[in-house]
């Protein structure tokens, strides 16, 4: 299955399946409900997470039906945790085993130690960085599309399996667009980030180059640089890192006078704007592509402590 195709059918199927699962989330209680960190007023169903893995399942089982193992353990440990919170260190745990998962089902090159250990790392960061990234309607689906086109544009065996999540992705954000009428919950965010790392890791096998791993960084540039930020301000402010607070970039925003749906705009083009930087940087040569992720990465910091981003008030 080519990309166009897998993107066109999880477009389909997750516009169809969404308002499925919000109904169900409806009916079995699992929902968001309204909280001091919370930004809406009555609740709403999560499980968006189960329609974007429905959606995209059909196009992965048939290009690479491993991959659905650790997807289908990220999602199942997030429906978890939405369901009942699950304590920080047993996530985290577990979070680790999916990304041993991952890396066990995809081919690396590297010796397999190595390539595992390598894959269960971007896995437990990206988990985190689009779980953290997801406090607007919104966000952090826009946020994730934008990264999973830019894994499509550099082609290679990531193609159809970021396709079909930018599929899926795109007909969830019909319904999740502000004002949200379904969230992804945690089940979507890890799933999401599960995703991404193994478009990462995918990518990462790939023996095209030294340009091709820089563009890398900035293809999933904003919730990194989000993770880095809310972690950041609050060991400054020496406060829990495990603890949920408005310390992230998108609340900073809306504090200093941008309304939501703003804020959600300028995130998510931002993350376009730098997915396209990516895929430039792919196709230049090595000796160029590296100082050049290596500028763009260097304004991006400039411009965070410029602009009082880690100050811990």
């Amino acid at each position: 299955m080519n990309g166009l195709t897998a993107f066109a059918v999880a477009v389909v199927a997750a516009l169809l399946l969404t308002p499925l699962a919000a109904a169900l989330a409806r009916r079995t209680g699992v929902v968001d409900r309204p909280g001091p960190l919370k930004i809406q007023r009555e609740p709403i169903p999560y499980l968006g997470g189960l329609a974007v893995f429905a959606a995209a399942a059909g196009p992965i089982a048939l290009v690479r039906p491993a991959l659905l193992l650790p997807l289908g353990l990220a999602g199942l440990l997030g429906l978890v945790d939405d369901i009942g919170d699950v304590r920080p260190i047993v996530r985290l745990i577990a979070e680790i085993g999916v990304g041993l998962v991952a890396g066990l089902v995809i081919d690396s090159p590297l010796p397999v130690p190595l390539g595992v250990i390598v894959t269960a790392a971007l896995v437990v960061g990206l988990i985190n960085a689009v779980n953290l990234i997801d406090g607007l309607d919104g966000l952090a689906g826009g946020v994730a599309a934008a990264s999973a086109i830019g894994f499509v544009v550099l082609g290679g065996p990531a193609r159809p399996i970021a396709a079909a999540f930018a599929g899926a992705l795109g007909g969830f954000l019909v319904y999740n667009r502000p004002p949200a009428r379904i969230f992804l919950g945690d089940s979507g965010a890890y799933l999401v980030g599960t995703a991404l790392a193994c478009c990462t890791a995918i990518v990462l096998d790939d023996p095209g180059g030294a340009s091709g791993w820089a563009a890398i960084p900035l293809l999933v540039a904003l919730p990194v640089l989000d993770t880095i930020v809310a972690i950041a301000r609050r060991r400054r402010a020496r406060r829990p890192l495990f603890a949920g607070d408005r310390s992230h970039v998108y609340d900073q925003l809306v504090d200093r006078g941008r309304t939501r749906v703003q804020v959600v705009v300028a995130m998510v083009t931002a993350q376009f704007v730098l997915t396209g930087l990516g895929v430039v940087t792919a196709n230049l040569a090595a000796s160029i592509a590296l100082p050049a992720v290596a500028i763009v990465l260097g304004l991006i910091a400039l411009m965070v402590l410029r602009g009082g981003f880690l100050d811990p008030a």
